[in-house]
């Protein structure tokens, strides 16, 4: 069922780099957040109340919520022009958090790939917390590519293979460094292509630029 989950993490995460990169128009962008952000709220409740009070089983599926209230917050947000600082400070909440996910991955449940996965999280969601919370603005075209690709490296294609079985634990430290590597690699060359070069107004609330309400941002 989380892997249901996180095939729609990706898409919701693909759909807002665009959104951010303005090629979706943000009040449509707000639907889809609200539905995944629903699902994932039902979901880890769902899994926490089977999970028998193994204090494992509820670790690993309370770390869904962080994302579910993050695709509320936006939706909602989205929907009634709220200003970006409540959920940009609620990022930098969901990055320091992911890291501790990221933490437990490897050291508990000895899943590197997922610890990789996390660290991934951690980092996107504190762009989230610079270009939201803080106003970065010339943070929004680098934060939207980033956002999009890992839209499909951290959410369809995991979901997608464990889903049909391809997902090879035996594998797991191999994969584990070429998510890492990946991700230095690509996130390294888009920021020296989109590496802020000056200062820009800030946005004052999600119908500003990033978040352009029926027009590119």
């Amino acid at each position: 069922m989380a892997n249901v989950g996180l095939l729609f993490v990706g898409a919701v995460l693909f759909i807002n780099g665009l959104m951010l990169l303005g090629k979706v128009e943000s009040r449509s962008a707000a639907i889809l957040n609200i539905f995944v952000g629903a699902l994932q709220v039902v979901t880890p409740t769902y899994l926490i109340i089977n999970a028998n009070q193994d204090p494992r089983l509820i670790m690993l599926a309370s770390g869904i919520f962080l994302f579910g209230f993050t695709y509320l917050y936006v939706g909602i947000g989205l929907l009634m022009g709220l200003d970006t600082t409540g959920v940009g400070y609620y990022s930098l909440f969901v990055a320091i958090v992911a890291l501790g996910y990221s933490f437990i991955s490897f050291r508990l449940f000895h899943d590197q790939p997922i610890g990789v996965i996390w660290l991934y999280w951690a980092f996107l969601w504190f762009l989230f917390f610079l270009l939201l919370g803080l106003k970065r603005e010339a943070l929004t075209p680098y934060t939207g590519w980033v956002t999009a690709i890992e839209g499909w490296v951290t959410g369809v294609i995991p979901a997608f293979l464990l889903l049909t079985g391809y997902w090879v634990p035996g594998n797991a430290y191999a994969t584990a460094i070429a998510l890492g590597a990946f991700g230095v690699l690509v996130f390294g060359a888009l920021w020296f292509v989109h590496r802020p070069r000056g200062p820009r107004r800030p946005s004052e609330e999600y119908g500003g630029a990033g978040y352009a309400a029926g027009r590119p941002g």
